[in-house]
């Protein structure tokens, strides 16, 4: 046997008092602690994530933002095109100016120049590149746009036209027709001549005109004799009166006699 100052009986003790104070926990608490630790562990890399940038997606620009920020651009671009030009004429003044008398100086100059020559010519491309850009952008909006509009009549004239039936159009039409023609009808029934039962022929009619004329034909011959002479027209007589003489004509007078 163990004797009580004994190391390992001093263990023992303190074992089986801690046993005591803290009882061995059940399966089951043990398993839920793990569960709920794992959620929280969960939340808070889900958190993190939107810390971070790495949830949901920025919105992107609309079409007219990314022209309004071509278009800024752009105008910085043009001002860095005239400050470089503006530049690249200094230096060459400056090379001039020292010519030979300080070729160092002159050199160094003409150095400058065509590193600012350089970036004059990559500005002049990015400004090309980004115009480029701007117009495909505005021309894609352009299409947009003309693609919703016809969109949009197309709806409309597929709502006006969802009643009607091309079958009863045309059943539409053919009554039309046929009351157009009832109509017509009607109208020349109207406008025919009506004798109240008297039928009288045309011919007929024309034949007794042609006897009532040779009638007053005869009568008229018959009464050209009978009708009184008229009396003879008697013309006026023809003055006699001496007309004054003219020129190369004194002494001269002539008598109108009848």
């Amino acid at each position: 046997m163990m004797s009580p100052g004994c190391p390992k009986e001093r263990l023992a003790q303190a074992g089986l008092g801690a046993l005591r104070r803290h009882p061995p926990r059940a399966k089951a608490e043990v398993a839920g602690r793990r569960g709920a630790e794992a959620g929280e562990a969960r939340v808070a890399m889900s958190g993190l994530s939107r810390l971070f940038g790495r949830g949901k997606k920025e919105k992107g620009p609309t079409p007219e933002e990314a022209i309004q920020k071509l278009k800024d651009t752009e105008k910085i671009l043009i001002k860095k095109q005239e400050f470089l030009e503006q530049r690249i004429q200094q230096e060459l003044q400056m090379a001039k100016k020292h010519g030979i008398k300080n070729k160092r100086a002159a050199l160094q100059a003409l150095r400058r120049k065509k590193r600012l020559e350089q970036q004059l010519a990559q500005t002049d491309g990015t400004l090309s590149t980004l115009e480029f850009q701007r117009e495909a952008i505005e021309n894609a909006t352009t299409n947009a746009e003309v693609v919703r509009t016809m969109e949009l009549a197309a709806q409309g004239m597929k709502k006006a036209y969802q009643d009607m039936d091309i079958d009863k159009v045309d059943e539409l039409m053919a009554d039309i027709t046929e009351q157009q023609e009832v109509a017509q009808q009607i109208s020349d029934a109207i406008s025919r001549p009506v004798g109240f039962g008297d039928v009288v022929d045309e011919d007929e009619l024309l034949e007794e005109l042609e006897e009532l004329e040779q009638e007053e034909l005869s009568r008229d011959l018959l009464t050209v004799g009978d009708k009184e002479e008229e009396p003879p027209i008697e013309l006026p007589s023809v003055p006699s009166t001496h007309l004054p003489a003219g020129p190369g004509t004194q002494g001269y007078s002539v008598v109108l006699r009848t």
